[in-house]
């Protein structure tokens, strides 16, 4: 449902009420510019895929309104510009305005305490608001990060109180206010908090104050059983090849992801939002303000918005991914600009984000540059590889065959110099810059993430480890099917666990609050990632079941029985 999860999610705003019942070719830009986003767009996705509808929106015309890709892989149906997809994540953002209406009517505090909505809630001896919830401040344990709940129990159909009954009890993960982190839970209970405030459902009251006085007829509550006009089949890519998405019961997602729409109607609902037609100008810019931690940290994140920048502009973005779609929606205020990108795959051939930012841009008139490799000799980049740690987490970078490479979502992925120092990747607007010393050896690495202004910054800590020969592409194969006899949860310590899963032909680890990682067969027993340094070995009972994996790293053997 995850830039922050992150992302499971990030958002937009638009310019005045637009009128989106003219035929396409009556909106299109002239052909030059057109050709512009079209290059863009072709580039990532093709007629015979899984693709996106977009829409790019400027000064309150739509400019560009295009489909390319299939609806219906199976039954050989195209993507329609007006497709409705599931939103993920995008769908915060109406959650947040919700309330918003709720606090209007005096109905909701934002200083409420949860418990005034949820009667005994466990909060620990904590003090959790309402704006908490908002803000992915409140501490509590998303439930989307308790290991082992995908692929499995995601696919349950329950009650708003059978969901927040699956989370309640786990511990918090920090005090309120203290820290942020993306969560799922928090905003499913502002669901209950609609609710009970409202006295209707969640999805009733969107209907009522924000879709139908809007004419958002083609957004509603995607539960899997009503036909849904429009709606099209989500997709997942295991390598090359394209299959159908895992279920989930839309029961689950709730009011942190369950919504379906299209980009006509995110288009609608951010010129509505603008204009003040549907929050009065101090909500709204409530939603639009980032929330300030108790150390006085900025988090970048309002209400169901996230706030950042490009090309020197602010903007208000989210992200949304849900199994079978990915999702990507931002608006530059100032320059009254708005792009919307709906992609019928949860892994997509081009990024969502990346192709609305840079079609963002190029509607500003302000392009990101063509990056043109160039070439870096092997012992200059040699002296970048090493561990960089951040408050973001942990970066390693390899040299190795005169390329660099950095650990991306478990993949070593390779960065292409278009500088001595700097870096970029291939169909992403991330790029890398080395701060080295005196000796020319990298002291500090500075992520530009999906051309932001402002980028991360990760300290050198220590040098990068070597990687196993087989895991960086050797010759050990063994039977897939193996791999279903390790697939469980490992608890390594009490509250930490590693949780094996099988994606295909590959094998999957995912450590507590941690992204998943592949690992790759040494033998049938022992496996290990590309970039770190470990080795996991599983061990049989003599039942021949497996019960226990050992992981080895660090100098450590650490022993992890199965649950």
């Amino acid at each position: 449902m995850t830039r922050a999860c992150l992302r499971l999610s990030r958002l937009a705003c638009v310019a005045a009420l637009l009128s989106l019942a003219a035929p396409p070719a009556a909106r299109a830009q002239p052909a030059p510019a057109a050709a512009r986003f079209d290059a863009v767009l072709t580039k990532g996705f093709t007629a015979d895929q899984p693709g996106a509808a977009v829409i790019v929106v400027k000064d309150g015309a739509v400019v560009y309104r295009k489909a390319v890709g299939m609806a219906h892989m199976e039954l050989g149906v195209p993507l329609q510009p007006d497709s409705v997809f599931r939103l993920g994540s995008i769908t915060k953002q109406f959650t947040a305005a919700a309330v918003m209406l709720l606090v209007e009517d005096g109905k909701v505090a934002l200083s409420d305490p949860v418990e005034k909505y949820l009667p005994g809630y466990p909060t620990q001896g904590h003090v959790i608001t309402v704006e908490h919830l908002l803000t992915h401040t409140s501490g509590i344990k998303s439930y989307t990060s308790i290991p082992g709940y995908f692929p499995k129990r995601i696919r349950a159909d329950l009650s708003l109180t059978e969901l927040i009954d699956g989370f309640k009890q786990e511990p918090m993960q920090f005090a309120p206010g203290q820290r942020y982190e993306y969560n799922n839970s928090a905003y499913v209970m502002l669901g209950a908090v609609i609710e009970k405030a409202s006295g209707q459902r969640y999805e009733d009251f969107l209907q009522a104050r924000i879709f139908g006085p809007l004419g958002m007829t083609r957004t509603t509550f995607g539960s899997n059983e009503p036909l849904i006009k429009g709606r099209v089949q989500g997709y997942t890519r295991d390598k090359d090849v394209v299959r159908n998405a895992d279920f989930l019961s839309m029961t689950q997602p709730h009011a942190a992801g369950s919504l379906v729409s299209s980009v006509d109607d995110l288009a609608k609902w951010d010129a509505a939002l603008t204009a003040g037609k549907v929050l009065k100008p101090a909500s709204l810019e409530k939603m639009a303000t980032p929330y300030t931690l108790k150390d006085g940290t900025s988090t970048g994140y309002g209400y169901g918005l996230q706030v950042d920048t490009l090309r020197g502009r602010a903007t208000l973005e989210h992200a949304g991914g849900i199994p079978g779609f990915s999702t990507y929606a931002i608006r530059v205020p100032k320059d009254r600009v708005y792009v919307a990108v709906l992609a019928n795959s949860d892994r997509p051939t081009a990024s969502p984000e990346t192709m609305a930012r840079r079609m963002a841009a190029l509607a500003l008139g302000d392009p990101f540059p063509e990056r043109t490799a160039i070439t870096v000799a092997p012992e200059v980049l040699a002296r970048y590889a090493g561990v960089y740690e951040a408050k973001q987490g942990r970066r390693t970078v390899i040299a190795e065959g005169g390329k660099l490479y950095t650990l991306r979502g478990g993949e070593r992925v390779e960065a292409r110099p278009f500088s001595p120092t700097e870096f970029f990747f291939d169909d992403d607007l991330t790029t890398l810059k080395f701060e080295v010393g005196a000796d020319g050896r990298a002291t500090t690495l500075l992520r530009y993430v999906s051309g932001s202004d402002t980028p991360e910054r990760a300290e050198r800590t220590a040098d990068a480890p070597s990687a196993p020969p087989a895991a960086a592409g050797g010759n050990v194969r063994v039977d897939p099917a193996i791999y279903d006899t390790y697939v469980g949860d490992y608890e390594l310590a009490p509250n930490f666990i590693l949780t094996v899963s099988r994606s295909g032909d590959r094998l999957m680890t995912q450590a507590t609050g941690q992204q998943q990682i592949e690992i790759f067969p040494l033998s049938e027993t022992e496996f290990a990632p590309k970039v770190v340094e470990a080795r996991i070995t599983f061990v049989k009972g003599p039942d021949g079941k497996v019960t226990q994996l050992v992981l080895k790293q660090n100098g450590r053997d650490m022993v992890a029985r199965r649950k």
